[in-house]
């Protein structure tokens, strides 16, 4: 049995092609490409998922790899990998110069030369990351391995995805970068902007509801907590009243800090080397190397600039 539910949708397709018409007139563009204009979330996510099992591919590879197989994994992995980033580049690039659009063998030679610095990292990211997946698995005295740390801790696969965006973010493929650490924020809860500095053996302990600035700086072996903030506390503005973007306004954090749950720290402030932030703790200020601040120590001592 069939019904005709009269859904009307050559009027709201028509409503809707209004709708694109407005929003594009509004942002100025008003020119239509033919094809794709901004870089697909479905291929970055593919991307991603190739480059981990490249750098890990007994363990992050497909079920039926075997070692005698391996290089040839990587190294087929590796080129659709690349060129299906180095396609996502263009695209990202041909947005950002639409307003003045770059010559074609340009916008590809630009791209070809970012994706080719971006492949040459990946041996020492694959270094860095050994240091963190061995943080985790020291950190945490319910790993029994470091193979259940890479397999199913949602914090490694947090910094997995941000060591690869914070190449790209340096690169100046912002877009591209931010996708990446909007699907690790998707599917662990954990939030690192792609511009945030992090140094190695860096672990990030149940994770869910981390937050982590664009303009954070964090040293070498840093444990934190889960529900840990690392924010901004204001905002700074022009004389129109708009937000000015990239100014240092998150925290930096020296080496061996541990911060525990729920920790707020806010603003340009330094947590100093070898200090203990405790739980539910708001942090405002900056702290000498070795401070060991915990919500007893702030009562009668409230944190001010």
């Amino acid at each position: 049995m069939t019904y005709d539910h009269n859904w009307q949708l050559d009027t709201i397709v028509e409503q809707l092609r209004e709708a694109r018409s407005e929003w594009r007139s509004a942002q100025g563009r008003t020119h239509e490409p033919g094809d794709r204009e901004l870089p697909s979330r479905t291929a970055m996510k593919s991307i991603v998922e190739s480059l981990a099992g490249a750098l890990f591919p007994m363990r992050l590879g497909p079920a039926d790899l075997r070692k005698a197989n391996e290089d040839f994994y990587v190294g087929h992995t590796l080129d659709q990998a690349l060129n299906l980033l180095l396609q996502q580049a263009m695209l990202e690039l041909r947005h950002t110069h639409r307003k003045n659009p770059l010559d074609p063998d340009d916008l590809l030679q630009q791209a070809r030369d970012i994706v080719r610095r971006f492949a040459a990292e990946l041996p020492h990211l694959r270094r860095i990351l050994d240091t963190d997946v061995m943080a985790a698995y020291r950190g945490d005295p319910a790993a029994k391995s470091v193979d259940e740390v890479l397999l199913c801790y949602p914090g490694v696969l947090a910094v997995i995805h941000h060591r690869f965006a914070h190449l790209l973010y340096r690169e100046g493929l912002t877009l591209l970068a931010r996708i990446i650490s909007e699907l690790a924020h998707s599917e662990t809860g954990i939030d690192i902007h792609p511009g945030a500095r992090i140094g190695s053996s860096f672990f990030i302990d149940h994770g869910t509801g981390v937050v982590i600035g664009e303009t954070a700086i964090i040293g070498e072996r840093v444990r934190i907590y889960q529900a840990v903030t690392l924010g901004a506390k204001r905002f700074e503005s022009d004389d129109e009243g708009k937000l000015l973007k990239g100014q240092p306004r998150h925290p930096i954090v020296e080496d061996d800090v541990v911060i525990y749950a729920g920790a707020t720290i806010l603003g340009r402030i330094t947590i100093g080397a070898g200090s203990i932030i405790g739980g539910n703790v708001w942090v405002t200020r900056s702290l000498p190397p070795g401070s060991n601040v915990s919500q007893a120590s702030l009562k009668n001592r409230p944190c001010t600039d």
